[in-house]
Parts: C-alpha cells; sequence; structure tokens
C-alpha cells in the first residue's frame, strides 16, 4: 500500500469515527436536554453509565481530531461547490445543537436553580459541558476544512 492510500484511509477511518462519536454525543445529550428544557431550575443528575459514555466520546472526538491535525493531511476525493457548501453547512448545523445546550444550560437552566450545586459539583458539571462543546467545535471545525478543501478549484501548475 502506497503512502497516499494509507493516508486517504487514516483520514477516512478518523472523519468516519468523529462523524459516528459526534453522533452518539447528541444522541446521548438529547434526553438530558430534553429534561432540562422540560424541569427548569431543577437539578439534573446523569446516570453515570451515561457520563462514563459522554466523557469517553469526548476524548475519543477530541484524540481523533487532534491526531488528524497533526499528522493526517485532509484527503479530497472529488472538487464540487455544491458538496463543499453542503458540508460546511453540516458543519454549522451540527454545532447548532451544542450552541443550544449551552444557551439551556447557562442562560435558563443555571439562574432558575433554588440552590447552586456545591462548588466541586458545579466546576465538574461546567467542565465537562465545555469540553463537550468543545469537541462539537472541533469536529464542525473539521468539516468545514473539508468542506473547503472541495470546494476549491484544484491548483494548475505550469
Amino acid at each position: 500500500m502506497s503512502q497516499a492510500s494509507r493516508w486517504t484511509a487514516a483520514y477516512g477511518a478518523l472523519l468516519v469515527l468523529q462523524t459516528a462519536v459526534a453522533s452518539s454525543l447528541l444522541w446521548m445529550i438529547l434526553p438530558i436536554f430534553r429534561r432540562m428544557v422540560s424541569h427548569i431550575g431543577e437539578p439534573q443528575d446523569l446516570d453515570p453509565w451515561r457520563l462514563a459514555i459522554i466523557v469517553g466520546g469526548v476524548v475519543v472526538l477530541q484524540s481523533c481530531y487532534w491526531v488528524r491535525l497533526r499528522y493526517v493531511p485532509i484527503f479530497v476525493p472529488f472538487r464540487n461547490v455544491l458538496v463543499g457548501h453542503l458540508l460546511q453547512f453540516s458543519s454549522r448545523a451540527s454545532f447548532f445543537f451544542g450552541g443550544a445546550f449551552f444557551s439551556v444550560v447557562f442562560f435558563r437552566h443555571v439562574p432558575e436553580l433554588g440552590v447552586l450545586p456545591p462548588f466541586g459539583q458545579a466546576a465538574a458539571k461546567g467542565i465537562t459541558i465545555i469540553a463537550i462543546l468543545f469537541a462539537l467545535f472541533c469536529y464542525s471545525l473539521e468539516l468545514e476544512r473539508l468542506g473547503k478543501a472541495i470546494e476549491e478549484p484544484p491548483i494548475k501548475c505550469r
């Protein structure tokens, strides 16, 4: 297998894994989001297994992103402006939920809490939420980079 084929396979595997993990994170967080919206101001406790899956997903998503960014070049299978635009749209759409989740937690849910949790617990929850948002942000950047690379015309060499 040539070096280019290995890079192509590595890029494809990392992108597929990032997409699967980002999708599963959103799938895991959606019920929490619904509970928060339905029960504004009530403390929301997570099942330990759900928290472990979410934290594990964030670690995998971040690992894939940083490995790809540092070591694996973007593979552009073809050039197409429409597909590039659709990927960039998907990039921004993938972060809509993250923004909505952040807004519900910090602007609507937290101010309504009757009693704030202890500082350590609040800090841990805050760091977890920020880590989830940052992981989704990095995934959206990955899609945006791919979209831009696909829509750019090929470089003409003389």
